[in-house]
């Protein structure tokens, strides 16, 4: 084992509390953040709501066939983001070594601060009552000797949780619990592993190789490891950004290319947004492509000169895709990522001279700040919205929403 102490810090249903704590009349109703009335997903949905199964990225008109007296209302991000800055100040009390992984949620290694604040359950306490004498808001946390394992754990006691897995308990707790638990483990890859009789964190962590090797392929060894609660991945605080990328993956494997291009535009926006964000450019434009059996490939070319804009990278990263498809027709697929790297200062002179950049950057300055105020959801290209689907049809869906 590591030795180490790693905490992962999760805030209960974020969004939604910080608008009950706001709004007394919101309190103990079912409530969601998020889109209109009947267009529009689900931000994220108060445990009221989640009675009715209604989980961050349903679409709106779903939620409210769920639920007919279902609250909504519009995000305000400029205050969460107030209140995600009170909690990772908390954080930095405790420890330098702080990964955020969003606005409500953060890895923490504590190991050396151990012998001045007490054992790791102490200081998730103490955490847990600073970020609640602050802010009023509720925090889950997962005590580990890794990652993983504290990941898991902090999702154990939802909400208000607090869970200690210990090296000598990890395998007891583990092993009982659905194997879905393990990340990465999505909608489709869960059904091939039930088909197996796969169904424990224990059953995977057994299971013979060459019963696990047709669907992860060469990810198995690292798969199996995931069920040991095997993690050896440092906490990265302060470490310069080497690339900045968006990916999803597709509940429905993908195989029209034009629904391929529609979703790759989407994630360039994402790390257009990113990158602008940071004040960035990207000298190179990657794209990454996993097939529905797992079989993963990545595409790169140089973007001159380096640049930030929404249409400059999608022109690179489109053209990747495009060349890839040529030499693999028919393929489905599972997962796109659209990713910048080389990355330089945005300040620099002439830095967006190049074509599709400079003509095309005040859009994205606009539509960022109109996302920042209001969401994600509150505008769109008209190129990435998605008609109605139709039978036979290819449809991802929205980003699957973890518990929280």
């Amino acid at each position: 084992m590591t030795g180490r102490c790693i905490l992962h810090v999760d805030m209960d249903a974020f969004y939604a509390s910080v608008e009950q704590r706001d709004d007394a009349s919101l309190r103990g109703k079912p409530l969601v953040v998020g889109g209109g009335e009947n267009r529009g997903v689900v931000a994220a949905a108060s445990y009221e709501a989640r009675k009715f199964g209604i989980r961050s990225a349903m679409p709106m008109a779903e939620a409210n066939r769920r639920c007919p007296n279902l609250l909504r209302v519009a995000p305000r991000m400029a205050q969460y983001k107030l209140e995600s800055e009170k909690i990772f100040t908390v954080f930095r009390e405790f420890t330098p070594a702080v990964e955020g992984l969003s606005l409500d949620e953060a890895f923490l290694d504590v190991t050396g601060s151990l012998k001045l604040f007490g054992s790791g359950e102490n200081i998730a306490r103490e955490i847990k009552a600073r970020i609640r004498d602050r802010t009023g808001l509720a925090a889950s946390v997962g005590v580990a000797e890794n990652k993983l394992v504290a990941k898991i754990a902090s999702d154990l006691e939802k909400p208000d949780g607090l869970v200690v897995i210990s090296a000598a308990n990890c395998r007891h707790v583990l092993d009982p619990l659905p194997v879905s638990v393990i990340p990465g483990i999505g909608k489709q890859t869960l059904r091939r592993l039930h088909a197996i009789d796969v169904r424990t964190v224990r059953d995977l962590r057994v299971a013979e190789e060459r019963r696990l090797a047709p669907i992860f392929g060469r990810y198995t060894d690292r798969t199996r490891a995931r069920a040991a609660g095997i993690d050896d991945r440092p906490v990265n605080s302060s470490r310069a950004d080497k690339s900045i990328s968006a990916e999803e993956t597709y509940d429905q494997d993908l195989s029209d290319p034009a629904l391929m291009e529609r979703e790759l535009l989407r994630l360039t926006e994402r790390t257009s947004r990113r990158l602008q964000k940071a004040s960035l450019a990207a000298g190179t434009v990657h794209v990454k492509i996993r097939q529905a059996n797992f079989s993963t490939f990545t595409r790169q070319s140089a973007l001159s000169p380096p640049g930030n804009a929404t249409d400059a990278l999608f022109l690179v990263a489109r053209k990747l895709l495009s060349d890839w498809l040529l030499d693999n027709p028919g393929i489905r697929v599972r997962l796109l990522g659209v990713g910048g790297s080389k990355l330089v200062s945005a300040n620099q002179p002439d830095l967006f001279s190049g074509f599709g950049s400079e003509e095309k950057k005040p859009v994205d300055f606009a539509v960022n700040d109109i996302r920042d105020r209001f969401g994600d959801a509150a505008v769109s290209r008209a190129r990435t919205l998605r008609s109605a689907p139709t039978p036979g049809n290819d449809r991802p869906a929205q980003k699957s929403g973890r518990r929280k």
